[in-house]
């Protein structure tokens, strides 16, 4: 079931591959989580020393007067990765024109997975042609259901 989903990235992005890994969280996260509160948008993956973080991501706690008081909602996350795919993604980040995006995040079993995506940045037209492609369905649509 998905809870948390970044809906820019299909507009801004095109997504080469996705990945699926496990997010590292203290308890209240993963409860605000569940209960659908957070937010994906303006984050993106960075490989460092061997390991991948989330960054930019908000996920607020899930009774704050009960948090911490030293708590940060947007806080760098530890992604749960094999080094295989730590080590994929931090070379798909060095290349030029590509990024590490996360798409969203699911549950799976017991746990929280995120899917992130290795992506390019689209250009202007290409938006551009995205927009016009959904307003043709959308009109598609319209005119079927009528008839």
């Amino acid at each position: 079931m998905t809870i948390v989903v970044n809906k820019r990235v299909g507009f801004d992005y095109t997504i080469l591959e996705e990945i699926e890994a496990g997010l590292e969280l203290l308890g209240f996260e993963v409860k605000s989580l569940r209960a659908g509160h957070g937010s994906l948008k303006g984050a993106r993956v960075v490989a460092r020393g061997g390991e991948a973080y989330l960054v930019g991501a908000t996920i607020p706690a899930w009774q704050p007067a009960n948090a911490p008081k030293s708590y940060d909602p947007e806080r760098t996350r530890r992604l749960l990765l094999s080094r295989k795919q730590i080590a994929h993604v931090s070379s798909a980040e060095g290349e030029r024109g590509l990024t590490i995006v996360p798409l969203k995040v699911y549950n799976k079993g017991r746990n929280l997975k995120l899917l992130i995506a290795i992506a390019k940045g689209k250009k202007k037209a290409d938006k551009r042609q995205t927009i016009r492609k959904r307003d043709e369905k959308r009109h598609i649509e319209r005119t079927l259901k009528t008839k």
